[in-house]
């Protein structure tokens, strides 16, 4: 699979120690853009604007260290920046607030008090910045249209047994939002991303596709000629 255009860096992926384990930075980022996917949730944002707030946030620190600013606040900023990419306006007191009831279970709405005020004016002038670091490109080609026509081919090829003892599609999509807790939206093509968690769901449940030992070439280009391996 080749890597992304002028948009790829290395320092949204996923990077793991000796033993194994994610390393400070990447446990820092899979923390913070699960309050991403959390908060976008509890706002009612679609899948597709909550996907473009985790490529804005991990987009941002491939350009800016992580010690240099507070990752939550480029986080809220990062989902009131995708609510206007996408067409789904969010006012800053709801995102305040959801941050708010997230960081402290159970806490009444904040009062429009000198606090709330300075929390505003910060998630503002974070867009600002955020904008300026990524030279206003924050509009991005996701997988998820590509995962839906693939997973719409596939049904029609497979028997209809398979297809529903197995949830080849419940986890393919589950697959694909986990899949933004790390840098893998900047690093690879959207086509790409969709035919992995489809492949990796298909192994999981032990699905194969109907003829594709005796095929040509694999499943993915049957269904798109422009797909390469």
């Amino acid at each position: 699979m080749e890597a992304g255009g002028p948009g790829t860096c290395g320092g949204g992926a996923e990077t793991r120690g000796s033993e194994g384990r994610l390393a400070p930075e990447s446990r820092v980022h899979f923390r913070v853009t699960r309050f991403i996917m959390e908060a976008g949730v509890k706002l009612g944002m679609r899948s597709i604007p909550i996907a473009t707030a985790c490529t804005i946030y991990h987009k941002f620190f491939c350009e800016i260290n992580l010690d240099a600013y507070d990752p939550y606040l480029v986080a809220m900023s990062s989902l009131y920046l995708a609510g206007k990419v996408e067409e789904q306006h969010l006012r800053t007191r709801d995102i305040i607030n959801v941050s708010n009831r997230y960081f402290h279970p159970g806490s009444d709405p904040l009062e429009l008090d000198s606090r709330f005020w300075e929390i505003r004016d910060s998630i503002v002038q974070c867009e600002l910045l955020v904008l300026r670091v990524l030279r206003f490109q924050v509009s991005f080609q996701h997988p998820h249209k590509y995962l839906l026509h693939y997973l719409v081919s596939l049904k029609n090829w497979l028997n209809r047994y398979s297809w529903q003892r197995t949830p080849v599609s419940v986890t393919a999509w589950a697959l694909l939002q986990d899949s933004y807790h790390g840098g893998l939206c900047l690093r690879f093509r959207a086509q790409h991303i969709a035919v992995a968690v489809i492949h990796l769901a298909l192994q999981a449940y032990g699905v194969e596709v109907p003829a594709e030992a005796e095929a040509e070439k694999p499943w993915w280009q049957a269904i798109d000629t422009e797909m390469d391996q």
